[in-house]
């Protein structure tokens, strides 16, 4: 199968691919947090890891599941060229989460954790995942609403720039979309996750490190001048814990069945 276009997302994601799983310690709490969430008695003969990365989920859903098919999905190739070095077994599609190449009807459990924050039209996600879902399938996903990289936001804000950090969906779109798509909400909540750095270039490289710089909206990435970059830094120090700078992320967690 071709390999789509590099858009800027699969761009800045592909160049991220091999420092990713070292810079990734959130994506794994919250995808083992994810799993914990899945119905206990669920069965699955085949499963989808949507925006799989760099295949560590596809490893655990191997583990969970050893006899089931298993497929990772993601639109970043280099991400994919990782997976398939470091975690051989499932099949391996480079597609967009919106245009799946399987089968309706295919899929007992569509798995997804901190990728649909990238996708423009959750709408159309949730409908992909509702055609390729079995009745009585599951959709889980984790994902990112506003307030996420707050304290970055308002620093960037000090030093004269108010567009260079994403604006993620909120909480009541997330509940409006799940809502509205013909799925069963069996669980929808909001968590935040803290991190905490040394300093303001601790928190930028780790969030190159995860692919997570790309701007889906707002200014260009580009240089301050050195005032106000100063403004920048004496911002976010105000915000500093006994932790360090701290980075919230706050998290989407839902779990959705397909009707029978």
């Amino acid at each position: 199968m071709a390999e789509p276009c590099i858009n800027p997302v699969a761009r800045a994601f592909s160049a991220a691919a091999h420092s990713y799983d070292s810079e990734a310690a959130l994506q794994r709490e919250v995808g083992l947090r994810l799993l914990e969430q899945l119905p206990s008695m669920l069965q699955v003969d085949s499963w989808l890891d949507l925006g799989c990365g760099t295949g560590y989920f596809c490893q655990q859903l191997q583990q969970r599941f050893p006899d089931a098919q298993g497929t990772g999905l993601d639109i970043a190739p280099g991400m994919l060229q990782q997976a398939r070095a470091l975690r051989p077994g499932p099949d391996y599609l480079c597609a967009d989460a919106a245009a799946v190449p399987l089968a309706a009807q295919s899929q007992d459990l569509v798995f997804s954790s901190l990728a649909l924050q990238w996708c423009e039209d959750f709408a159309s996600i949730l409908a992909e995942a509702g055609r390729i879902l079995r009745p009585g399938g599951v959709l889980a996903f984790s994902s990112l609403a506003s307030g996420t990289l707050y304290e970055l936001g308002l620093s960037w804000q000090a030093a004269g720039s108010t567009g260079r950090v994403n604006r993620f969906r909120t909480q009541d779109d997330y509940r409006q979309h799940c809502a509205n798509s013909g799925l069963q909400t069996l669980q929808l909540e909001c968590r935040p996750h803290v991190q905490h750095y040394a300093d303001v270039r601790a928190v930028t490289r780790h969030l190159r490190g995860i692919g997570a710089q790309h701007l889906q909206q707002g200014e260009r990435p580009g240089l301050l001048g050195r005032n106000a970059y100063q403004r920048l830094l004496h911002s976010y120090e105000q915000l500093r814990q006994p932790a360090g700078l701290p980075v919230t992320w706050q998290v989407v967690y839902g779990v959705l069945r397909k009707p029978a």
